[in-house]
């Protein structure tokens, strides 16, 4: 079994495609991003099935002809993979849309701000214990969580 460099260019055009768009901050983007990666995963599957063959029923054919079904049924479950991460994600766009005005995915300012507080007092940090205790950001964090909790 050998493949063109025509399809590898395909595949390669098709998977870099869809992992761009997924690293994008548009919901949008991400959708089609996993819908252009789930037509390379199939197109994948395809060729590794090798070339069109005849229908694997026992008697029919000598085995040399038999196509093998197992890449086509990997195939099928992508597409169905594919199609519910699709809707998914229309449903994640849709209800940004309507409770923000936009599908652009923000950064959470709570985990900011857990990453950037202070780590337990046994944690392996560059500076000594004494230089990140001082640290008024901290103290101030530290504060307001305390006053917060009562």
């Amino acid at each position: 079994m050998t493949i063109n460099l025509s399809m590898a260019l395909v595949l390669a055009v098709l998977y870099s495609v869809g992992f761009y768009l997924l690293m994008q901050r548009s919901l949008m983007r991400i959708l089609i991003g996993i819908v252009v990666l789930g037509h390379g995963a199939n197109l994948l599957l395809q060729l590794a099935g090798g070339a069109p063959a005849r229908a694997p029923v026992l008697d029919a054919v000598p085995p040399q002809e038999i196509s093998d079904p197992l890449p086509q049924a990997l195939a099928l479950t992508a597409i169905v993979i594919t199609f519910a991460l699709t809707t998914y994600l229309l449903a994640l766009g849709y209800r940004s849309w309507v409770l923000v005005g936009h599908d652009e995915v923000q950064d959470d300012v709570e985990d900011r701000r857990i990453a950037a507080r202070r780590g337990p007092d046994g944690a392996m940090e560059e500076g000594t214990a004494e230089e990140t205790e001082a640290a008024p950001e901290d103290t101030a964090d530290s504060h307001e969580l305390e006053e917060g909790r009562r």
